[in-house]
């Protein structure tokens, strides 16, 4: 267990280690954190937290319908993703309008259940870390790395998107070059899954020494 990196004088609370896990769109970042969490580490997922605050009976959904109008939601009263995404992808200002209503209760939210979190080290999965500028939320940024061609093939039949809304996607995230700059650990996603586990596994052992430190 490590030290908080900021608490009041005297205060002797423990949190582990946080590893943030970040990487882009189709790099394997769910993968990864499945064989974490199959080693018994909390994973918290940013991009599942924000489909929980997004339920119509959550506050954030009403700031969102208030902010984009009923054409955000869908026939079944949920919010209607398409929609938004393509607002967000391309209008800057609907971006970080959107931002503004999620990114601050998503923070908050998993501050609290990462610093509550069991076991020597925990991670936290943030595809934006490095865009929303919260590198200051982690203790080690580990970046899944996978190359471009291939990241755009796994995109295109993952979510059968075309090339233009895929390049647009990866336009809006940090380039590679700049993700790596910023990584202390990296994985290489380039392989099988046989090779993805190994690596997992053995940062799995250097974290445990890195928290037990």
């Amino acid at each position: 267990m490590i030290q908080l990196k900021t608490q009041p004088t005297g205060d002797a609370r423990c949190r582990p280690l946080i590893i943030g896990l970040t990487g882009g769109i189709g790099s394997g970042k769910s993968t990864v954190a499945g064989f974490f969490a199959e080693l018994g580490i909390t994973v918290v997922d940013a991009d599942r937290l924000a489909h929980e605050l997004v339920s119509p009976d959550q506050p954030a959904f009403a700031d969102i319908v208030a902010a984009f109008g009923s054409r955000s939601v869908a026939t079944d009263g949920t919010l209607d993703r398409a929609f938004l995404r393509q607002r967000i992808y391309s209008n800057t200002e609907d971006k970080q309008k959107l931002e503004s209503i999620l990114h601050p209760r998503i923070r908050a939210r998993m501050e609290a259940l990462l610093q509550a979190a069991p076991g020597p080290y925990c991670v936290a999965v943030i595809p934006l870390l490095l865009e929303a500028g919260q590198t200051d939320m982690v203790d080690r940024t580990l970046v899944v790395d996978i190359a471009e061609t291939l990241q755009r093939r796994r995109v295109a039949k993952r979510d059968k998107l075309p090339d233009t809304a895929i390049a647009d996607i990866m336009l809006s995230q940090v380039d590679r070059a700049t993700r790596l700059s910023a990584a202390d650990d990296t994985i290489s996603n380039d392989g099988d899954l046989d090779n993805l586990r190994n690596q997992v596994n053995a940062l799995h052992a250097r974290y445990l020494e890195i928290a037990q430190a």
